[in-house]
Order: structure tokens, then sequence, then C-alpha cells
């Protein structure tokens, strides 16, 4: 990952768009997954469980996300 952010200055504008974009997601998907977890009180009336189930359905996509992210801008 440090490899990552050394030759962040090397790329392209593109490649360092897709780069922010990437990273951008990835907490999207990880703050979203935390409010379906942790915020009683939704406006959405949604069981916990099914709320907790979601949320950690996102939690998993986040980190294979992540997983790709990685491994793609590893190779480059």
């Amino acid at each position: 990952m440090n490899n990552i952010f050394n030759n962040f200055k090397q790329k392209s504008p593109k490649q360092r768009f897709l780069f922010v974009l990437g990273l951008v997601m990835i907490l999207a998907y990880l703050i979203i997954a935390s409010i379906f977890i942790f915020w009683e009180s939704m406006p959405v009336t949604v069981p916990y469980s099914n709320r907790l189930a979601f949320g950690a359905l996102l939690v998993v996509y986040a980190i294979f996300r992540f997983y790709r992210f990685n491994t793609t801008f590893k190779d480059e």
C-alpha cells in the first residue's frame, strides 16, 4: 500500500481520479454500513436483524472492493 502512495505523483490525472474515486467509494460503503448497523432510530422501519444483515453485507462488499482496489493499483 505504501508503494501506491509513493507512485501517486507519477500517475496520469485519469489514474489519480480513479484512485481517489475508488477510495471514496470504499469509505462510502463503510459509512453506509455503519449507519445501517448503529443508527437506532432510522426513519426507515426495517427490522434490526435485516438492517444488521444488510450492514454486514455492505462491510463484506467494502472489503472485497478494497482487495480489488489494492490488487489493481499494486500491478501498475
